[in-house]
């Protein structure tokens, strides 16, 4: 790891209930444009009252985990309907993803770890 990289750690936990968007997906070979796409909805999404951070996970075979985490409903709500997240996702559909799913789950339980 270089000076200027992060250390890789998960969201923390946090005081349940928030919900968890988990959204699974492979892509396909046409990538234009994925990159800065991706770039800026990380950004964007930043500043959704209630957005609680995210993590992502890909595997050797292509396969994509990326969940967010969102203090309640409404701030889910608003990152969904957010017009520029929605042009992002009908590009996604015409161009980057072979398949996907979305699951949107209430967490009731949530505690982590951390080696000192």
């Amino acid at each position: 790891m270089s000076d200027h990289e992060a250390p890789v750690t998960p969201v923390p936990a946090f005081e349940p209930p928030y919900y968890a968007a988990v959204f699974t997906s492979v892509r396909t070979q046409t990538q234009s444009g994925y990159p800065e796409t991706s770039a800026r909805m990380e950004e964007l999404v930043q500043d959704v009252p209630g957005y609680l951070g995210m993590d992502h996970a890909q595997t050797p075979g292509g396969l994509a985990i990326t969940v967010g985490y969102f203090r309640d409903a409404e701030a889910l709500t608003r990152w969904r309907s957010d017009a520029e997240h929605r042009a992002a996702q009908q590009r996604g559909r015409a161009e980057w993803y072979e398949s996907y799913t979305l699951h949107v789950a209430k967490v009731e339980r949530s505690h982590g770890f951390v080696r000192e």
